[in-house]
């Protein structure tokens, strides 16, 4: 899988490209100097997530970030042009960078794959649509499915409709569906649960504002971060709000890299320099064969050339078997009981 491995870091255009082609090029120039491993994109058009329809099921939003404005308005808004896909995975490609997207419909897997996509990704609300999840699972790419929406009953059927297809390859982000997602609606303990519940790859998808979620996630066992990245908030646009610009951007792929560094393996193994830099056994006052080891002659400083300290008591009352100087690392064979 493309992603097994290390940390793999998307960065979300959605629709920050504000139908402008320029935009979008100069965005993905931004996000090839972040460190970020792919660019994300998003294939639909308005008529293949909703309806143009005024009634009380998809009039103007009366509440939340996109107030009085219809589904549709929004959607046709935020589509990025289907003629412009080819030309904006090429600019991807020619940066070093993955290119993918999640599709709305068989139709814009269709467009996916004659453009030979290398992964695909399943947006939160999509978890349900179980067709599309089935045609893109039949694809046999890796996936990867955001769970923002569901419940552990719709993450399970997701899960099962792609390995019904002969695909495992799937990874699973742990979402808050809230535009932003305040920080103490995180809830990333569940990381972990997803990871040991469904025995897959986890990850994040994260709509809060700054890096400290993104961070925490990877300590937690996440290999894929995924967030919105756009050239400048104050621009506007449909998820500027919740967006990173390419200077925050990139400080949350290092932090997030250092975090996935910092996480190395189990390991107990003690350096010997470090060794030597704890305590041990040594003569603190000069001593003369025959004289017996106490207290007053025998101290635990550092470094530790001398005995270990655990011997102390037991050579307490021994008595020295030759002449041993001040500041000399303690001995077995400097005593005899």
């Amino acid at each position: 899988m493309i992603f097994d491995s290390g940390l793999f870091i998307i960065a979300e255009i959605s629709a920050n490209h504000n139908n402008d082609l320029n935009l979008a090029y100069k965005t993905i120039d931004a996000i090839a100097e972040t460190g970020a491993d792919a660019v994300k994109i998003q294939t639909y058009t308005a008529d293949s997530l909703t309806m143009n329809v005024d009634n009380e099921f998809f009039g103007p939003k009366k509440d939340g970030l996109w107030k009085g404005k219809t589904l549709y308005d929004l959607f046709e808004k935020g589509s990025l042009p289907y003629s412009w896909h080819a030309d904006i995975k090429k600019y991807v490609e020619s940066k070093g960078l993955i290119f993918f997207s999640s599709p709305f419909d068989r139709a814009g897997v269709d467009l996916l794959e004659k453009l030979e996509v290398k992964l695909y990704k399943i947006a939160s609300p999509e978890i349900t649509d179980i067709p599309l999840i089935r045609y893109v699972a039949s694809k046999g790419k890796p996936m990867i499915i955001s769970t923002g929406m569901a419940d552990l009953s719709d993450i399970q059927l997701a899960l099962d409709t792609c390995r019904a297809e002969g695909n495992i390859n799937v990874t699973l982000l742990k979402c808050t569906s809230e535009y932003p997602a305040p920080v103490d609606m995180a809830n990333l303990k569940t990381i972990p649960n997803l990871r040991d519940t469904f025995h897959v790859n986890v990850g994040l998808s994260d709509h809060t504002v700054g890096s400290t979620v993104p961070v925490v996630a990877v300590a937690l066992g996440a290999t894929v971060i995924e967030k919105h990245i756009t050239l400048n908030r104050a621009s506007g646009g449909i998820d500027a709000s919740f967006s990173m610009e390419p200077h925050e951007f990139k400080a949350m792929v290092d932090a997030a890299r250092d975090a996935q560094l910092s996480l190395g393996t189990i390991s107990y193994k003690l350096k010997d320099a470090n060794k030597l830099r704890r305590r041990s056994l040594f003569v603190h006052q000069d001593i003369k064969k025959g004289d017996i080891i106490s207290l007053d002659n025998v101290r635990t400083v550092r470094p530790g050339h001398g005995l270990h300290p655990k011997y102390l008591d037991e050579i307490l009352g021994s008595i020295a078997s030759q002449d041993i100087k001040k500041g000399t690392p303690l001995q077995f064979n400097h005593f005899s009981k």
